[in-house]
């Protein structure tokens, strides 16, 4: 019987010890790992510290196989065969596998010993006790790993500060001027970046404790918990110590196929030097394991260098890079307002794809790293634009799953020949879309180019789409995220499936958006009740319907914005936003709204937003109808209703249409017989006027229209789906949509009918129940340990007699 050993237990021994085992090798299987646990994911670590378990990030081990857990390898005899364990413990082996991994690189700095590394649960586990002491922290590393500690430490609510030695962040995946998109982005979110600057010393007070790092420049960068998370090295210690040739700046020297000098000895993943480069990425790490494991089975495949695209989504930024980041000729596509950058690299005679950079937006990224190298398969400038819409025709050789190393060619055998007809097929058939999940959008298209139907999941989490979620949550009565996704899905959920479950909950059950774990899965808006601004504070918006306010209201605001220091702005949707609230002053503010008879505006949910109108028939010689009293009607009706986007209405009281109705997601336009109602408009990015569904309906009649609309959309709408696009991508159109709620031709009006009586009955104004829940109003501090603390780099100039925020250079 065979043994084989592998040293070390992080993601590249698991696939290693995995791959065997799917292949029926019958030896024996030992890991030596040195972590109390076995593999877990470790691109999904900073989940852990936002609510994720040690269960949910742990790989099982395969069956048959031997785990020594909490032990740690010290020595390799590779005459006798064996490795020895700390504590004297010995294992024999045929087969060794060094997958040690690599460990963090802090740099030699009086009060190094201070500071804490992100790399493992244990380490997070510190960095959450040091932060129960801390208002303030400072990652040092500003690459993938370093953005991931301040997202971390940002998650444990303390202000984080970012050092990078290069000019700008994340300089191995962006050039300069992403890096400038990027840190707008980040900065955005109240992080501090302090970009080409070291760090001279870890910073200790009187008390001993972390007081912050000092620049060379002699700045010092406040913080009670410094991070570092500047880069790794490969743990290559064992093998120099038997002997085995290591690399001038480390990893272990293997071969194509894994091995080392030592026919008996293979190394795979970050320890790994292959083809003179040591691996970082989880997808080259899984394909060395996979390699070795052919290779011990008596295959021949061999690791032919790994591709180092990136996309990922950090703090909220999404962040892609294909192929080289230079050529010969490059196309740049650049919105400082919007904070886009995407740039594409071809060759001089701009037919060949070199690379791309997309920070911001990186729609372009799954269709275009598969022809990286190859012809382009249209103008450059078109691809910057084409999403994952992009024409495919791609050769059998492109790689689609960079994770995994799938190609284009092996998904169209396991379509054409194994019969997989959909994306979780091919993922369990080929492993493409199970490790970071970019690659799905390509799936589904290839499924399609090769004539099969696509069904339109929501994530990777979850095989239905939102409306067939929509129906399981009302038909099983699932009230709980964690129940709909351990009944119906896989996995612990993502920043797309989470709010958009979030929205299905809130809009059958009606419950307070921050009750139980529901608070868990909003993103930041609907977390914190607010609208967060450029600078980390909050817009504050009352509801006014149909923009009647009473003086004695208005005096309550202006009072408000004056006590607070706001600034305030009478908004295109009839309301007045005070803006620059702190997230600690949040509460403060609407307790005094409240009591003056306000409520939220839902300015910062996916909601009702405004019904706006203009005077009517009350106060306009043109005016054929009360466009106000209506206004307000409709808005207190759906005010709250929480829906896949934002809502907004209008109420014109004639045909010279001052409100500008036909803009709207529902818009009314009086006539001399009763109000006419358009459906499926929107400014924005890509302006729509509404369609005319109905004609000189009583109001009655308008409402019921309306209620049997929005419950449809509600129902049947994609996650994110303004009601433009969704009335564009209904089978039948508008035509379709009049037969449903007009004439009931598919029988659900009853329902649809039920659900807003439902809405209209329960409804409670969402900062009225916090303000009377203490346990909710404890999210609300800048910082977790500090409450009632201001953020200072909260900075404010005056402009017009109003403040305006000030933002770090």
């Amino acid at each position: 019987m065979r043994r084989i050993v592998v040293v070390g237990y992080g993601p590249a021994a698991h696939r290693f010890v995995e791959t065997l085992a799917s292949r029926g090798f019958d030896g024996r299987i030992t890991v030596i790992g040195e972590e109390p646990r076995p593999a877990y994911d470790r691109v999904a670590l900073t989940s852990y510290l936002s609510g994720a378990t040690v269960a949910d990030l742990t790989y099982p081990v395969p069956a048959g196989t031997v785990t020594r857990l909490g032990s740690r390898a010290v020595a390799v005899d590779r005459q006798a065969r064996t490795v020895t364990v700390e504590g004297g413990a010995v294992e024999p082996y045929d087969v060794l596998v060094l997958a040690t991994g690599s460990a963090p690189f802090v740099p030699p700095v009086p009060g190094r010993e201070h500071a804490h590394v992100y790399r493992t649960i244990d380490d997070l586990d510190a960095i959450r006790a040091a932060a129960g002491h801390a208002a303030e922290g400072v990652v040092v590393g500003g690459g993938l790993l370093g953005l991931e500690a301040a997202d971390a430490l940002r998650t444990l609510g303390l202000k984080a500060h970012i050092v990078e030695m290069s000019p700008w962040l994340m300089p191995r995946q962006v050039d300069e001027g992403g890096g400038a998109v990027l840190k707008g982005h980040i900065e955005a979110l109240g992080l501090g970046v302090h970009a080409g600057s070291g760090v001279q010393e870890v910073v200790t007070g009187p008390d001993g404790r972390v007081a912050g790092v000092r620049t060379p420049s002699g700045t010092l960068i406040e913080g009670q918990v410094v991070v570092f998370s500047a880069g790794v090295r490969p743990r290559d210690e064992l093998a120099r110590a038997c002997g085995l040739e290591v690399g001038e700046r480390g990893g272990v020297v293997v071969d194509e196929g894994m091995r080392t000098a030592d026919p008996s000895v293979y190394a795979i993943g970050e320890c790994a030097l292959a083809g003179g480069t040591v691996h970082g990425l989880v997808g080259p790490c899984n394909t060395m394991a996979e390699v070795a494991a052919d290779r011990i089975m008596g295959g021949t495949s061999s690791f032919a260098g790994g591709d180092t695209s990136t996309r990922l989504k950090l703090l909220g930024v999404e962040v892609a890079q294909f192929g080289a980041m230079d050529g010969a000729l490059d196309v740049t596509y650049m919105d400082p307002v919007a904070g886009v950058y995407k740039k594409l690299f071809v060759s001089d005679d701009a037919r060949t794809l070199l690379g791309g950079i997309c920070v911001g937006d990186a729609g372009p990224y799954a269709a275009l790293r598969p022809f990286v190298g190859k012809p382009l398969p249209a103008p450059p400038s078109d691809l910057l634009f084409s999403g994952s819409g992009a024409p495919l025709d791609l050769p059998g050789d492109a790689q689609v799953c960079s994770c995994n190393n799938v190609c284009a060619g092996d998904v169209r055998h396991a379509v054409a020949e194994l019969g997989v007809t959909d994306v979780p097929g091919l993922k369990a058939c080929t492993r493409a879309g199970t490790t970071c999940g970019s690659c799905l959008p390509m799936l589904r298209q290839l499924l399609e180019e090769s004539g099969v139907e696509v069904g339109r999941s929501l994530c990777e989490h979850f095989a239905y789409s939102r409306a067939e979620l929509f129906d399981i949550v009302r038909v099983r009565e699932i009230t709980t995220f964690s129940r709909l996704i351990a009944e119906h899905g896989q996995g612990r959920g993502c920043d797309v499936c989470k709010p958009a479950v979030a929205s299905i909950l809130a809009s059958l059950h009606h419950g307070h958006v921050l009750d139980g774990e529901r608070a868990a899965l909003q993103d930041t808006n609907d977390a914190f009740l607010a609208n967060i601004q450029k600078n980390g504070t909050y817009s504050v918006v009352p509801r006014i319907p149909g923009g009647e306010i009473t003086p004695d209201k208005l005096i309550v605001i202006g009072e408000v914005a004056r006590d607070f220091g706001l600034y305030t702005k009478i908004t295109g949707g009839q309301r007045i936003d005070l803006l620059g609230a702190r997230v600690e002053q949040l509460p403060e503010i609407w307790r005094r709204l409240v009591a003056a008879g306000f409520e939220s505006g839902h300015a910062y949910g996916k909601a009702l937003r405004t019904v706006k109108s203009c005077v009517g028939s009350t106060w306009c010689r043109y005016g054929v109808q009360d466009s106000v009293g209506l206004a307000i009607a409709l808005e207190l009706r759906y005010r709250g209703l929480r829906s896949p986007h934002k809502l907004k209405s209008a109420v014109s009281g004639c045909a010279r249409e001052c409100a500008e109705a036909r803009s709207k997601d529902f818009g009314v336009i009086a006539t001399e017989q009763g109000w006419n109602l358009y459906v499926g408009g929107n400014g924005g990015f890509r302006p729509r006027h509404a369609d005319l569904l109905a004609t000189d309906l009583s109001t009655g009649d308008l409402i019921r229209t309306i209620d049997r609309f929005l419950m449809f959309y509600v129902r049947t709408a994609d996650r994110l789906q303004r009601t433009a696009a969704w009335l564009e991508s209904l089978d039948g159109g508008l035509d379709h949509l009049r037969k449903v709620i007009m004439e009931d031709s598919l029988g659900i009006c009853a329902d649809l009918d039920a659900q807003m009586e439902q809405h209209v009955a329960t409804y409670a104004d969402e900062w009225a129940a916090t303000l009377d829940d203490p346990e909710k109003l404890g999210r609300f501090v800048s910082f977790v340990n500090a409450p009632g603390v201001p953020d200072p780099s909260i900075v404010f100039a005056s402009e017009r007699g109003q403040i305006r925020p000030v933002m770090a250079r």
